[in-house]
């Protein structure tokens, strides 16, 4: 049978790249890449999340990673085939390291790399017991005395954190700490999750009442379990909170509800953390060798200073803490933001019979929900794409090998093609006065939020209450002073208030580790989030991947794990391996550490 030609071409090259890394001749391996080529890879090479740019970064990596990595088995992944279009050869890989096994997707001009995408899949010896590996549940036979499934988790929920210490603490039980949680739990490393709310998916249900997932159903799925087929496109909060719920039991995961977390501190001698919570009217010290702030991006509240704002006789509060549209039919209500949440409450007050003003301060990237879901999202995560036979798996891996260097590039034609498609609607926005952006370099939304994770609304319905002046908007202007019944803003005008909502977004991730640790850490780990791109809210230099997340930190055993649910899924995995080898005693030696050049 002949060979395909894009097979033959891909195996020749990973026969040759392999052959020079195993002979430990770098200067051949690193000549099996462009000039203006990227290496992506999560954990295999370099125990780290780290994307190598151009020749001369490949090549310093392998001198400080090969001999320790010692890569083996470079070859095409069983069933796959490559292809070969415009130029450009795709296809997906496997390989090992010494410790590991990988997967990879790799592309390929003029017979040499451009792209690398390599990523940790199982430690070798430490595999999740799935598939012929899976557990049997009953145990057969017989034996007097034998405790049930039942009777063994209530034991081990009764031990765990009082006769035995977790290996892993993670502090916030959103989906962050939920998919981690399930990971660990399938890797056996123990681990208690703590969350202040009553239940698990009471993150989601205490948010204003109007809140869906604005990302769709095949976007959000989480480890090891898929929605449903008939689940809705986009999950009403509820829906979505009841869902963590029954993933937490399911998934037989050590969930403190309840609980808060006051203190933690490291012992760098013991290498532990003492961390004390409190739950059941008592604290209680736990003892874990590893910490994990999933407390989430849209957590830590940016609450404004403004002059006045102790004067104030009606409501005012955060966005996070609006209890929703009920109480304020007929009264006067003043949004102070244009992103995602001063969207939709400001449109959930509209329909309550509020008279509503938005204060738009500053520009905001618009996408129409059916556009994004259709250009943006469509060839990877959508019905189609399912039928067509992507994998949420792969779909992750291909988002992921994108470097993020260029991955503006991508996405600039998409939302030029959406500004085309959509030119009426955003012709009637800044017919009402409306500022919008396309982000610094026209590249939209999804740099937008992973440049500074703000400044964007996916509008599911509140852009046409702007257009036609149900929600009454004031842009341009800044607030000068709160008032008792009113909002005095910079250019004069005076905006009558029963209710104030503060839509002003939330702060980096290492406020958290400020709060529970010490300022000193915070200080020391440095700002969550961002790519140091130099655009808005992003200052530079350029880090290549997003600061803090999913990776070793400068506090050693201190972790930050948060995004929306894809990420929460796909970056879980990494973490997890991450933890797993550290729990095991296996030699971790990160290259790349991220150096801090902002506090916060």
């Amino acid at each position: 049978m002949l060979e395909k030609a894009p097979n033959k071409k891909l195996a020749d090259l990973l026969d040759k790249f392999g052959k020079a890394l195993a002979a430990g001749d770098i200067d051949k391996a690193v000549n099996c890449f462009q000039d203006d080529c990227y290496w992506r890879d999560l954990v295999t090479f370099t125990w780290n999340i780290k994307t190598m740019e151009g020749r001369d970064q490949v090549r310093d990596m392998l001198v400080s990673q090969l001999a320790k990595t010692k890569p083996s088995n470079w070859a095409i992944a069983e069933g796959e085939d490559a292809t070969e279009s415009d130029g450009l050869l795709e296809g997906w890989i496997s390989f090992e390291t010494e410790v590991a096994r990988g997967f990879g997707h790799i592309r390929l001009k003029d017979g040499k790399i451009w792209t690398l995408l390599t990523t940790m899949v199982e430690l070798k010896g430490h595999e999740e017991p799935a598939g012929f590996a899976r557990p049997m549940g009953a145990k057969h036979g017989h034996g007097k005395n034998r405790p049930t499934w039942k009777e063994e988790r209530e034991k081990e929920a009764a031990e765990l954190g009082f006769k035995t210490q977790p290996h892993t603490l993670i502090i916030g039980g959103g989906q962050g700490g939920i998919a981690l949680g399930a990971r660990l739990r399938q890797l056996g490393v123990p681990t208690i999750i703590v969350e202040k709310n009553e239940r698990a998916g009471d993150s989601w249900r205490k948010r204003y009442k109007s809140l869906c997932l604005h990302d769709p159903v095949w976007y959000d799925h989480l480890p090891y379990m898929d929605f449903p087929k008939n689940w809705p496109v986009f999950s009403p909060k509820d829906k979505i909170g009841d869902w963590l719920e029954m993933y937490t039991k399911v998934m037989e995961l050590n969930y403190w509800s309840s609980t808060e977390a006051k203190s933690a501190t490291y012992d760098d001698k013991k290498k532990e953390w003492t961390v004390i919570v409190h739950r059941d009217g008592k604290d209680i010290t736990l003892k874990p060798k590893q910490l994990v702030l999933a407390t989430g991006m849209s957590a830590k509240a940016n609450l404004p200073n403004f002059k006045g704002m102790e004067s104030f006789k009606g409501d005012q509060h955060h966005s996070s803490k609006h209890p929703g549209p009920d109480a304020y039919a007929g009264k006067r209500a003043v949004v102070i933001g244009s992103n995602n949440s001063a969207h939709d409450i400001a449109a959930a007050l509209w329909e309550a019979g509020a008279d509503v003003t938005m204060v738009q301060r500053s520009t905001t990237h618009i996408s129409r929900s059916d556009t994004l879901m259709e250009i943006g999202l469509g060839a990877l995560y959508s019905e189609k794409a399912v039928q067509g036979g992507m994998t949420t798996a792969k779909a992750d891996l291909i988002f992921a090998s994108l470097p993020y260097k260029i991955l503006h590039e991508f996405q600039i034609p998409a939302y030029a093609e959406m500004k085309k498609r959509d030119a009426a609607f955003y012709k009637g926005l800044e017919k009402a006065g409306f500022m919008l952006d396309w982000g610094d370099d026209e590249s939209g939304l999804f740099m937008k939020y992973l440049r500074r994770g703000s400044g964007y609304y996916i509008d599911v319905g509140a852009s046409d209450l702007i257009i036609d002046g149900s929600i009454k908007l004031k842009s341009g202007a800044e607030v000068k002073e709160i008032k008792e019944h009113s909002v005095l803003l910079s250019d004069g005008s005076e905006l009558p208030a029963d209710l104030i909502v503060y839509a002003t977004g939330y702060g980096s991730m290492n406020g958290w580790a400020a709060d529970l640790i010490s300022r000193e850490i915070a200080d020391k780990v440095g700002k969550c989030w961002g790519l140091g791109s130099s655009t808005t809210k992003d200052p530079g230099p350029w880090e290549g991947e997003l600061r803090n997340m999913w990776k070793p930190t400068q506090q050693e055993a201190l972790w930050f794990h948060g995004g929306n649910l894809h990420q929460s899924r796909h970056y879980s995995q990494f973490l997890s391996l991450q933890l797993k080898a550290r729990r095991e005693g296996i030699p971790t030696p990160v290259y790349g550490l991220q150096q801090v050049h902002h506090k916060g």
